[in-house]
Order: structure tokens, then sequence, then C-alpha cells
């Protein structure tokens, strides 16, 4: 049994999230999470809502609420929301938590022990107009290496560079849209990442075995050369700069910026679990290496757009602490999924948000598109017709169609029970080597985090099923050997139970229905690639019973209306 620590990207507090949110960090942690629990082992699922930073103020402001009170209550709502998609956290935390404070100063200060803080005088926007320093995500402008015209101030998203405010030519307050921008003095303090850049490089090299994404993103910030970055911002709402509960003199009024305190919040988040368990330092066996954490793997999952501030940021702040905390291990970046090429947005009625997808369909029909579809490769763009198609065929026509016909046949020739006799066939002895094939690549597929290939090879899992069905037709052996049918139908039925395991991590709320309908009970441990063994797990005498239609086709009417609401090719 392996000890296997996942993070998900924090999703950030102002709002629920889009399914391009969903797709590319917490979605898929999940099905990694619950396929290495099914595998045996010791699982621990860390994610939390990142709550600092200025759009968290401004959000919490056209609410008409304090900022504490607008925060507190966004997290119910994501994790409600994350509970409704199954998301399996072990814990869902908040990096305005104590925990988080007092570990982000507690890092402060061993940084600036180690002569890696230093403070200066920097020449930042203020907008005259909104009355304040405009934090880096609140400046926009063009960007002087791609020239892409709605460049943050801290970072393109079009060419990936890191940025300061002051780089972007024509910048402008993305607060008010005011151009009425002057630079001014004032007092921050910086990580000198540039001082740890060898053991950062040294550390980065050790990951080969890293997906391609994510390698070649570290390496390219590495190659364009590492820049120390500020670490306070002139804000009222976040961690404040202070040691030991002493603020810092000159930053009273400042906080540590929320690029800083959002990932140490993934220890935080793992001490708030404990605490709430009661063992307040249970949490060090997954973190501190002179505390048992050697032997953890550690997997980080987010979008591309976040791998930066992971591969470099974060771990200079590890690295530079000078004590044995553990790092990642491994980290797998998605590309972004696009709505028909464009972005998400609220204001421009493009794509569906996490709340309103489940008022159209149930949650797996939306996490089964999204990992068949996952944007791995490289950026993908949701459809109302691709998902009409992708459910339609994978989910209804040949998933549900299985399952309903082998039950339902079962009910209807052998009064609902799995039943005994006969021997194997030819058919049955290629249903072995084709099945042992699959089960080997869907689960090196699940354990390289390669979703896509996972989802394609469980599909063809179940292509397979009917596809033996098909051919063996037990509903015509019945008419003449009944016991060949009964062999038939045992075998479908074995083919049920097999496929409620291997779409658990994938559809967790249908693969208990179709668990329900074979007589067990949820979580199975991961098959292994012996198909005869498998298909040999239901025994004679076990009742099956069939349920409601497992998934509803999506109708040309439907898209239709939903297009109209949400927004299609022609928006």
């Amino acid at each position: 049994m392996s000890r296997i620590l996942i993070t998900s990207a924090l999703p950030y507090i102002n709002g629920i999230k889009h399914l391009g949110n969903l797709a590319g960090s917490m979605l898929p942690a999940d099905v990694y999470a619950r396929f290495k629990r099914a595998r045996g082992d010791e699982v621990l699922f860390i994610c939390a809502t990142d709550e600092h930073g200025t759009p968290a103020e401004l959000a919490a402001a056209k609410a008409g609420q304090d900022v504490r009170t607008y925060c507190a209550e966004q997290h119910d709502i994501q994790k409600s929301a994350g509970e409704a998609y199954g998301l399996s956290f072990d814990w869902f935390g908040r990096s305005s938590s104590t925990e988080n404070r007092d570990l982000t100063q507690s890092f402060a200060q061993a940084l600036e022990d180690n002569n890696l803080i230093e403070e200066r005088v920097d020449r930042m926007i203020y907008s005259i107009d909104d009355g304040r320093f405009l934090p880096d995500r609140y400046v926009e402008g063009t960007c002087p290496h791609c020239k892409f015209e709605k460049a943050r101030g801290d970072q393109c998203d079009n060419c990936g560079r890191l940025l300061d405010p002051t780089d972007l030519i024509d910048p402008y307050s993305s607060v008010s849209g005011s151009r009425n921008l002057e630079v001014r003095d004032t007092s921050h303090l910086y990580l000198l990442q540039t001082r740890v850049e060898p053991e950062l490089r040294a550390w980065i090299d050790t990951k080969s075995d890293w997906p391609q994404l994510a390698k070649s993103i570290a390496h390219k910030h590495l190659e364009e050369g590492l820049i120390d970055r500020g670490i306070t911002r002139d804000l009222s709402w976040g961690v404040p700069v202070a040691y030991e509960g002493t603020p810092r003199p000159g930053f009273e009024n400042k906080v540590f910026y929320v690029w800083f305190d959002a990932p140490i919040e993934y220890i935080a988040a793992t001490q708030e679990y404990f605490n709430q368990k009661g063992d307040p330092d249970g949490w060090k066996r997954w973190w501190r290496l002179d505390q048992g954490a050697e032997d953890v793997n550690y997997v980080q999952l987010m979008g591309k757009d976040n791998v930066a501030f992971h591969t470099v940021s974060f771990p200079a702040t590890i690295i530079g602490s000078g004590q044995p905390w553990k790092l990642v291990d491994t980290l797998k970046a998605f590309n972004w999924l696009n709505w028909y090429g464009g972005k998400f947005s609220t204001s421009m009625n493009r794509g569906v948000f996490m709340d309103q997808a489940l008022e159209l369909l149930p949650a797996d029909y939306w996490r089964w598109y999204l990992i068949a579809q996952s944007p791995e490769g490289s950026d993908s763009s949701f459809t109302w017709e691709q998902f009409q198609s992708t459910i339609n065929k994978d989910l209804a026509d040949v998933l549900g169609n299985f399952v309903n016909r082998i039950v339902k046949f079962t009910e209807s020739k052998f009064g609902g029970i799995v039943p005994e006799g006969g021997e194997a066939g030819p058919l049955e002895q290629k249903l072995y080597a084709d099945l042992s094939a699959l089960l080997t690549e869907a689960t090196e597929a699940f354990e390289a985090i390669e979703m896509r290939k996972a989802a394609q090879a469980v599909r063809r899992i179940w292509v397979l099923g009917n596809e033996y069905l098909q051919e063996a037709a037990p509903w015509t052996a019945f008419k003449t050997d009944p016991e060949r049918a009964a062999v038939i139908v045992r075998h479908g039925l074995n083919l049920v139970r097999l496929y409620a395991v291997l779409s658990q991590p994938l559809i967790p709320f249908a693969a208990q229905t179709i668990a329900d309908s074979a007589g067990l009970s949820l979580p199975q441990d991961w098959p292994t690639t012996d198909a005869q063994t498998e298909l040999s797990k239901l025994t004679a005498g076990t009742t099956v019973k069939s349920g409601e239609v497992l998934f509803k086709k999506i109708e040309d009417d439907q898209l239709t209306t939903w297009a109209e609401r949400f927004g299609g090719a022609e928006a």
C-alpha cells in the first residue's frame, strides 16, 4: 500500500466555478483519488477555497457584504457544489484559516532568517480615480512581449510570461477602467528567488517523468531567467505581514500576496483536517520529511496557467525555508476547456457554470463528458453538439443499454437470479483475452493520470460487453440450449459488476446504481488484469434487479433550449 497525497488547485472564492475550472483540476484530481483508493492505497485528497486578494474585496463590495462574511458564504456554496459533483475531498479548507495565517507567517520568518527576503521601495501603479494602489491583477494593458491587449499585471494569458504591472503598455484599471494612473513609491517585501535558482533548477531537473505540459512550462520559466517576486500587497484583506503575531514595522497596513499564501494552504488545509479529527500532529506525516513524509507520493493537479507558481514560486518558498518539507513528486497540468473556442463568460452569456449544469442533467453526465474530452494534449472546446453525441453514444447506447438488456433478460428468463451451470466456450475465452488486455490498458492510463486514455479504455470495455452479448445472443440460445444461455448471462452479469467497479472513479453515482442492480455495494477493489477471475466474482444465486433507465438521451429540442439560455456557436 502506497501513501498518496493529492492536491487540486484551489478554486478562487469569487463565485461558483464554470465547467472549465472543474475539468482543469478538481474533477481529474477526484478521478485519480478514487482510483488510488480502489487500488488500496492510503489517500489524502486536499483542496480549499483561495480567499485572499483584491478580487474577494471587490466581489464582497459588489454583493454589499463585508469580505469575511462574503468569503464564508461563498466557501459553503463551493463546498456544496463539489459535493453535488461527487468530489471526494478528504478536506475542503479555507485559505483564510488560522492555520494558514500562522503557517504563512512562519514561512516568511524562515525566509527572512535565511536572508531571502528583502525590503524594497517599489514604483507601483496608483489609481487616482479609485483612490488605491492597484494589485497586479487589477492592472491590465498590452503585453510588452507578444502585444496581447488584455494582459494582466501578473501574467500574460496569451504568451504565459510572468509580468509586473509597470511592464504593461497603456495600462488601465480593471476595477474602473480608468487610465488616470500614476506610479508612486511604496515599500514591499521580495522573495529572492534568484538566490535559490541553483537548488530550484536541480530539483526540476529530477522531474524528467513529469507530464510534458508541466515540464515544458517549468523549464520555460527557468530559461527566461528567474526574477525576485514581491510577496506583499497594499491591501487590508489577507494574511497580515507579521511574525509570531507582531506586525513588521512599516507593514502594519499590508498583507502577504495571495500567491504567496495560497499554495501554503495545501499544508494548512491538511492541518485543518487533522485538527478537526483531534490529531493536531497528524498532518506532519504527510508534509514533514523528518516526521514520516519521505514515503509519501505527492501529486498536484492544475490548469496550465497555475504551473509557473507551483514549479517556481512555491518550491522557492519551500526550498528557501531550509526546512524538511515535502515537495511535489508529480505535477499534472491541463490545458483549457473553452466555450466554442472562446472563454467562459457570465457577462457575455457564454458557458455553463457548475450549479447551472446540475439544473440540466445529473452530475455524472458532466463528469463523463469532461473526462472523456479532457483538455490534456491541447485546449479543447465545449459544444452542445459534441456533448450530446458523447452522452448519447457512450452512456446511453453503450453502458446503459448493456446493463439494461442483460439485467432485464435475467429477470424475464431466470427469475432475476444469477444462473449456474455450463462451461465457458470459445466466445468466453476470446472475451477473457480481449478484456485482460483492456483492463491492463485502463489501469495503466489511470496510474499515469492520462484521463482521456483512461476513459477511452473503460468505454472500449463497455463496447466489448455489447459485442460479446450481441454475438453470444442469449435470447436465441435460451430457446434451444438453456444451459448455454446461463453461461452467457452469468458472464454478462459479471460484466455488469465489473462495469460498476471500473466506472466508479468516473461516474460514481451511476456506478452505485449499476452495483445496486447487481446486488453489490460500492466501493469495490480495483479489478486485476485477470479477466477470467474478474468474470467469476458474481456468484450463482445472487439476485439482480433492473431499475430506471440509467441514462436518458439528450434530445435536439433540449439543445436548442440550452443554447438559447447559455450561448452556443452563434454567441
